[in-house]
């Protein structure tokens, strides 16, 4: 039986999805961070569709385990920046050129990097909600990476609680992405067919990930926080300059 490089390319693909889904089960999000520019070179059609609804399979598995730690209050002023941030990601995908605006995320993610290394904490409050799901929104819709915005505020607390709100979050956000993609023509019957191998792999990715969670304390995820959001920005900025 020959391998074409289509069947390779699903396989990497479904690789990928596997250690991403591990990477955002273990410490709350990386999905996007780890798979995207990579699935972007196997197809563009992964980014973003596929990625957002791997993204909702995958919260909505996390949100249920850790139901009792999610603070619905505050994310309700983070669901509120959310809505018109993924209305501009829409304007955005359809109008702006897509090295453009991977340039300016990529840009943008660093320098709140940079400001999280800084001495002085920046700790969530309704406003600072407001602000991150705003970016969030605008982000992942516009290039299915919505979650260092969210992880970058919220990285100083308990591990538990980053791992609760931000899958919770991510569960809202992926329905508003998608109900925007849908309409600017990066959501369709074809994007979902390509979906449907990768959810196993997303599964099984969570499932391995639940062995090795109780030993990630929360300084762990502020490090590999800040890693994934670094790596993040210096993606888009190389994908933008090739």
């Amino acid at each position: 039986m020959e391998f074409t490089l289509m069947d390779f390319g699903l396989l990497f693909a479904i690789i990928l999805i596997f250690i991403g889904s591990f990477i955002q089960s273990a410490i709350g999000f990386g999905l996007a961070i780890v798979t995207a520019p990579l699935l972007f070179l196997i197809s563009p059609n992964y980014v973003p569709g596929p990625i957002v609804i791997v993204g909702l399979f995958l919260s909505i598995i996390n949100a249920y385990k850790y139901k009792a730690n999610v603070s619905f209050r505050g994310l309700g002023y983070a669901f509120l920046g959310r809505i018109p941030g993924s209305v501009c990601g829409g304007f955005l995908l359809y109008y702006v050129d897509s090295k453009l605006l991977s340039l300016w995320i990529g840009v943008v993610v660093l320098l709140a990097v940079a400001v999280s290394l800084l001495s002085f904490r920046i700790e969530p409050n309704n406003s600072r909600m407001t602000v991150a799901g705003f970016f969030s929104g605008l982000f992942g819709t516009s290039s299915g990476i919505g979650g260092p915005p969210m992880a970058l505020l919220l990285q100083h607390q308990e591990a538990n609680l980053i791992r609760a709100n931000l899958s919770a979050f991510f569960v809202v956000s992926s329905v508003v992405s998608l109900a925007i993609q849908v309409p600017a023509g990066y959501m369709s019957l074809n994007h979902l067919y390509l979906t449907l191998p990768l959810l196993p792999a997303s599964f099984i990715g969570y499932l391995v990930a639940m062995k090795v969670v109780d030993k990630i304390d929360k300084d762990t995820i502020r490090k590999v926080s800040l890693v994934m959001c670094s790596i993040s920005g210096i993606a888009a900025i190389l994908l933008a300059l090739t």
